[in-house]
């Protein structure tokens, strides 16, 4: 009987030696451990998610995606009569990083002028946002998808080949 009990504290024993220490699950999340709290804070709470019209003459939409890492970014614009940006959403598929860089991506163009937010550079995001250099492209795909939709926009106000004749 003895052996019996000595068996079964040597099991309960090796359980508890070989079983991971419990942490609060804050302390487990990825995002809080592996991310600034900036990028935390735009994973958490993206702002600007969703979509405009994509036929509207006055929306400008990018589409960009790092092959090398599979995130995909939409980002798209919506100018006024005046040339400045009043509305900007995004949807990406990706890491924190990427949802980090789309989110402060609208939240800096919204306002601008058309040419104003061709200034912003992906590098300005990067420092804003403390992303380490493995995640750079993230930078550098918000930074593609904000001139992609600019691109987008300023191709529909061009007029097309039929309009221009009939005029």
């Amino acid at each position: 009987m003895a052996a019996a009990g000595a068996g079964r504290l040597r099991r309960a024993a090796s359980a508890l030696l070989l079983r991971p220490p419990r942490l609060p699950a804050r302390e487990l999340s990825a995002p809080a451990r592996l991310y600034h709290k900036k990028v935390v804070d735009h994973y958490e709470n993206p702002r600007n998610v969703g979509s405009l019209d994509k036929t509207s003459k006055n929306v400008g939409t990018g589409l960009v995606g790092a092959p090398a890492c599979g995130d995909v970014m939409k980002l798209q614009i919506q100018v006024d009569e005046q040339g400045r940006i009043v509305d900007a959403r995004f949807k990406t598929f990706g890491c924190g990083s990427a949802i980090a860089s789309s989110s402060l991506a609208t939240e800096w163009v919204k306002g601008k002028t058309v040419e104003e937010a061709l200034t912003i550079k992906n590098t300005d995001i990067a420092k804003e946002l403390c992303l380490p250099p493995v995640k750079l492209h993230c930078s550098m795909l918000a930074e593609d998808a904000i001139k992609a939709a600019l691109a987008d926009y300023k191709l529909k106000q061009e007029p097309k080949a039929g309009e221009a004749e009939k005029k």
